[in-house]
């Protein structure tokens, strides 16, 4: 059996075992959901706020290390609704430590990272070797062209990024933000944050995803959204050939899951977006492009696969 059946089958295992232990399906979506990329709220009532208004039964809160304390006041209040994946400043010397404490104290991801770093650089590689020294995916932000003046870049230098691939078979990826989702067109130069129209095949991000099985994308943000709304017959293929390898997640900022206050904070060239929730136009996205079959593992079973959380 070559690594590509190996793979399914795995996966079809898998998804036999989550699916018998699911929770009823979203009254919205047809199916349960769980949001990989929900951003800690300082309300922790806003947490839930926003997955009950997006038809949502679970999310992974990012938050930083240090409100550790927050994340599980949130836990405790809502029970089975939330679990953690833990940021830090990567370039201080203290991040793995850090971030390990944060792990043993109930974190099941490192991430989202988002540094002025080089994807190949010094302080990545550090934590993608944490990450496989603590069995637990790494959550990767990849940003080339800035969204206003003064932002900076994050993770540069993704077209590389198999030789991290190839360099960490052991640690698991999860590719996030523009620079990973407009590489799905191979004509794409960073000549934008967010490119539109007809998506020329045969992008890198396409072929990673086929050909190394420890790297995962994450649906979410205006860049996953935008990725998927330019080219409907790219879209269906894209979720049908990577239906094992895609996980939603929202990245929204708006108030309740309906839209009200800002879906994509601080980010003037997601407008597109504006007035929305994004984990709302995302899911219908989804489940308007490809089968029943394949959207519950986009929205629950991959998500709990590549996290390795009981279902």
């Amino acid at each position: 059996m070559n690594r590509r059946k190996f793979l399914h089958a795995t996966a079809a295992s898998l998804a036999v075992s989550l699916l018998k232990a699911e929770p009823a399906p979203s009254a919205l979506w047809g199916v349960p959901v769980m949001d990989i990329h929900l951003h800690l709220r300082q309300n922790i009532d806003g947490n839930f706020a926003h997955i009950d208004g997006s038809g949502v039964q679970k999310a992974i809160l990012l938050a930083n290390a240090r409100d550790a304390d927050r994340v599980k006041a949130a836990q405790a209040k809502y029970p089975g609704r939330f679990v953690w994946s833990a940021s830090t400043d990567i370039t201080k010397p203290d991040a793995a430590a850090v971030l390990t404490k944060a792990v043993k104290q109930g974190a099941i991801g490192l991430g989202e990272l988002k540094s002025h770093v080089a994807a190949d650089g010094p302080e990545l590689r550090r934590m993608y070797a944490l990450a496989a020294e603590l069995n637990v995916p790494i959550l990767v932000h990849f940003q080339e062209v800035p969204h206003f003046d003064g932002e900076g870049t994050f993770s540069t230098g993704f077209k590389n990024f198999e030789t991290m691939l190839k360099a960490y078979p052991k640690t698991r990826f999860v590719g996030h933000a523009d620079a990973f989702w407009a590489n799905v067109d191979a004509a794409y130069a960073n000549q934008s944050a967010y490119p539109t129209g007809p998506v020329k095949r045969g992008g890198v991000t396409d072929k990673l995803l086929g050909d190394y099985p420890n790297l995962f994308g994450d649906l979410s943000a205006n860049s996953g959204n935008n990725a998927l709304s330019r080219d409907a017959e790219f879209t269906a293929g894209f979720l049908k050939r990577h239906q094992d390898k895609l996980i939603f997640g929202s990245d929204c900022g708006c108030q309740d899951g309906k839209g009200s206050g800002t879906g994509q904070p601080g980010n003037p060239a997601a407008a597109r977006l504006a007035g929305k929730c994004v984990a709302r136009e995302t899911l219908t996205l989804l489940k308007a492009s490809t089968s029943p079959q394949i959207l519950r593992k986009l929205t629950w079973q991959n998500g709990h696969r590549t996290y390795r959380l009981s279902a």
